[in-house]
């Protein structure tokens, strides 16, 4: 590129043809507007420079720059590569200043691929920034940005991070919440108030994803092996006979071996998948799968009217995504789930007490 520091006297002798296809390094000020820096000069803009130059209202230098057929502005590159890095679910908001912002198009959780996405932030001077992987997010919100920094730049770094987003991704992605029942167990002997807690907080949680609550069945036989056969009856209805896609499970640790819910799990054919994730509070929660149906349990039937990093998992799991022992080992990175950390859950539950210790 061919650049200049241009000052009142130069331009004030300027001719508009002069000044047309120069993009401003720095914003100029004039009575009319600013002209942000980035901004390529047309013969409007560029007579209003000179203008201004010539009746003592610009005092100061002018730095401008003439790009090189194969360079592009700002702007462009950051549209190319967004264009590239954006899926379903995401919507590109006007470029400003070398910036674009990827909006949700609708309610739904956010998926990142991190790999891809680290390597083409590798690419100098490609920035490209997200929220978290697997963060519940809303329609409107933005959920990442591409940037460059130069208001210049050779198109061969935007082409590599284009192909790269291309071959790789989409590297970010707003998977929308499915409309589909849910059912819950509960595991334990538990009283009517109890019980109304439990499915208050779980009926309010799955209907402010777009699912429906189709209520709770209890099996709280003191007796282990009554329990096992009453647990494997009531998961066959609603696996096999009702084909519900998600339930909910309550008062089963993932650190009980011989839980009886386990063993009806087992004689169905089911398997855990995880017993107890990286994040807390909430790390004794447990994904098993029976079918084509996933569930999501935890120790305590009370605790699902709690924030959780079961409201981590859940709004994953009302997606539609099948999620293995990977997805919750990703858990870990942001699992420190402080107050501080409640942006990360759905808006239900971010105001939720939570479980103490």
């Amino acid at each position: 590129m061919r650049t200049r520091r241009l000052d009142p006297r130069e331009l004030a002798a300027a001719r508009p043809e002069d000044l047309a296809g120069a993009v401003l390094l720095a914003a100029v000020r004039l009575a009319s507007g600013p002209l942000p820096k980035g901004a390529r000069l047309d013969g409007v803009s560029a007579r209003a420079v000179i203008a201004a130059a010539a009746d003592a209202a610009l005092t100061i230098p002018v730095r401008v720059a003439w790009p090189d057929p194969d360079e592009l502005l700002e702007d462009e590159a950051a549209e190319r590569l967004a264009r590239a890095a954006g899926g379903a679910g995401v919507e590109l908001r006007p470029a400003r200043q070398g910036r674009i912002d990827l909006a949700a198009t609708w309610d739904g959780v956010l998926h990142v691929r991190a790999e891809p996405l680290r390597r083409v932030n590798a690419i100098d001077p490609l920035e490209v920034f997200t929220l978290y992987h697997g963060q519940a997010v809303e329609r409107g919100q933005v959920v990442a940005a591409v940037k460059v920094a130069p208001h210049l730049l050779p198109a061969g770094p935007v082409t590599a991070g284009v192909q790269l987003a291309r071959r790789e991704g989409p590297l970010i992605e707003v998977r929308p919440y499915r409309p589909m029942a849910v059912a819950a167990i509960a595991a334990e002997a538990i009283s009517p108030d109890a019980l109304a807690r439990f499915e208050g907080g779980a009926r309010a949680k799955i209907r402010a994803l777009g699912a429906a609550f189709e209520g709770t069945s209890v099996v709280g036989d003191a007796d282990p092996e009554a329990a096992r056969a009453g647990l494997a009856q009531a998961l066959a209805k609603l696996v096999r006979e009702r084909r519900f896609p998600v339930l909910l499970v309550g008062g089963v640790s993932a650190g009980d071996p011989i839980a009886p819910f386990f063993a009806a799990l087992e004689e169905l054919g089911g398997v855990v998948v995880r017993r107890g994730v990286p994040a807390h509070p909430g790390s004794m929660i447990w994904l098993a799968r029976l079918d084509r149906t996933q569930l999501l349990g935890l120790p305590q039937c009370g605790m699902f009217s709690m924030a959780t990093a079961a409201d981590l998992v859940l709004p994953r799991l009302l997606t539609g995504e099948t999620l293995g022992a990977e997805s919750l080992a990703e858990l870990g990175h942001g699992g420190l789930l402080t107050r501080e950390m409640r942006f990360r859950f759905p808006r239900y539950a971010q105001n939720l007490e939570a479980p103490e210790g």
